[in-house]
This record gives structure tokens, sequence and C-alpha cells, in this order.
């Protein structure tokens, strides 16, 4: 082989010898460590999002079912009629929904009550990737009917 060539090979490994990996394992455990934290939040912040999913879903029923009971008693007592006094069973649908903090609306339609809620979650560890609020809506209607003893 020839002499500088050789020279030139003998160079090229002394200086891959020489060199220094240190820190390749510190940005891999720093990369893996931020994929296990994102994961985390997707999962706990996941699962909190799905708890106020049914949040939300029961205070719209529960809205719902109170503005249902605002009925029309006089009308009830002398023709066996049921009716809903509307601005009542609005107001008593929009007071309940606010009373648990959320924010929504209610609609009278003969005798349902139609209650649409936005609930609000604060993330919690989402937040450190910008992810600050998650907003989640629920709806639920309720009929005042009569029944028969």
């Amino acid at each position: 082989m020839n002499p500088r060539l050789r020279a030139h090979l003998d160079g090229l490994r002394a200086r891959f010898a020489l060199a220094d990996d240190r820190g390749q394992a510190t940005a891999f455990v720093v990369g893996i460590a931020a994929a296990l934290w994102l994961f985390a939040g997707i999962v706990v912040d996941g699962g909190l999002a799905l708890a106020g999913k049914a949040q939300a879903l029961d205070v719209a029923q529960e809205a719902a079912r109170a503005g249902a009971q605002q009925l029309d008693v006089d009308r009830l007592r002398d023709h066996q009629d049921v009716r809903l006094v509307r601005a009542e069973a609005a107001r008593r649908a929009r007071g309940y929904v606010s009373s648990v903090g959320d924010t929504g609306s209610a609609a009278v339609k003969g005798n349902a009550v139609t209650v649409h809620v936005t609930h609000r979650y604060r993330t919690q560890i989402l937040q450190l990737v910008g992810l600050r609020t998650l907003t989640l809506h629920a709806s639920a209607t309720s009929q005042a009917e009569r029944t028969t003893p």
C-alpha cells in the first residue's frame, strides 16, 4: 500500500479513536422524557376531558329536568292538560346551568325543554405545550308528560 495513503488512513483512524461521543445519551434521554411527558399529558388530560364531558351532560340533563318541572299547575288541575310556563322553564334551566359554573342556553318548544351546556376544562399537563383549556359541549332534552297514577 502506498505510504501516503497508509499515513492518511492511520490519521483518520486516530481521529475517530479520539472522537468524543459523550452527550449523545443525554440527548436521547431528554427526547424520550419529553415524549413520555407528552403521552402522560394526553392520558391524564384526555381522561379528565372525558370526565368533564360526562359532567357537562349531567348538568344539561338536570337543567332540562328542572325546566320541565315548571308546569302551569292551574291548567293541569282545571283541564288535566300538561303545559309548561315557558319563560319560567327556560329561566330555571339557565339558572341551574349557571349555578354549577357552566354557560349554556335553554329553549322551550311545546312541552320540551332543550338545554345546551358549554363546559371549560383547564388542562393539567398539556398546558405546558400551549393547550390551556378544553371546551366541551353537551345537550339534553326533557319532556313534561302527564302520567296516570
